[in-house]
């Protein structure tokens, strides 16, 4: 369970989140949207400790984030696998060793890690492109490799910014299945999104923010 308490983030004179109360549920899988600068990217930030509120309390868990010192940061945020819109993959590697590095950062075996990266990539359909270059795949296909990297030590959340920003209608309605695929075998999964279109056609909750503030959090 995700829990955000009063939760507020300033810089400067401008309010990034005002006292925002929101709950996400074990299991659960949501859309974040709101309009540019109304604060998803700053929640999610503030989620990851990528950055810390200056009022409030966030407790993943029950834990609270205000416990963990930076020593206990990889530990934490291992709970954690992340999606970007802009997939940050690595060139130089081919689509395996891309996957595989969260799990050779954590200390996995190379046996154990070559097991989950090859079921992963399984997963997300790219089992065929396990050796391939990334950049000789499409924009979908490396979202899926992106996907498969955030997923690949099994997290218990999974948290995409945007995944689908820069991909077609029927390639993003591909990759909401994907998660909502995660998401059925236990994955706590947080989606944000301007795409409500999209979103729409999925019967999970939607959370909009305005102006750093909630401004609804109902199931379409």
């Amino acid at each position: 369970m995700i829990e955000f308490d009063r939760v507020s983030r300033r810089f400067g004179d401008l309010d990034a989140l005002r006292n925002l109360n929101l709950t996400i549920e074990q299991g659960e899988m949501a859309f974040l949207t709101g309009h540019s600068g109304a604060g998803k990217s700053t929640l999610l930030r503030l989620l990851l400790l990528l950055d810390r509120p200056t009022g409030g309390e966030i407790r993943v868990n029950g834990e609270s984030t205000r416990q963990i010192r930076p020593r206990s940061l990889p530990r934490y945020r291992r709970r954690f696998g992340v999606v970007f819109q802009d997939h940050r993959l690595l060139f130089d590697r081919n689509v395996h060793e891309n996957v595989a590095l969260p799990l050779v950062m954590a200390g996995f075996s190379p046996r154990d890690t070559a097991r989950r990266v090859r079921a992963a990539l399984d997963k997300v359909g790219l089992l065929a492109n396990e050796y391939a270059n990334p950049e000789s795949l499409s924009g979908g296909e490396q979202q899926r490799v992106g996907i498969a990297r955030a997923v690949v030590a099994r997290p218990e959340f999974l948290i995409a910014d945007e995944p689908t920003g820069n991909l077609d209608p029927q390639l993003s309605a591909e990759i909401m299945a994907l998660f909502q695929a995660f998401n059925q075998v236990g994955v706590t999964v947080l989606v944000a999104t301007h795409d409500l279109p999209l979103i729409s056609r999925f019967r999970h909750r939607i959370i909009t923010l305005t102006s750093g503030r909630l401004a609804g959090a109902g199931t379409t």
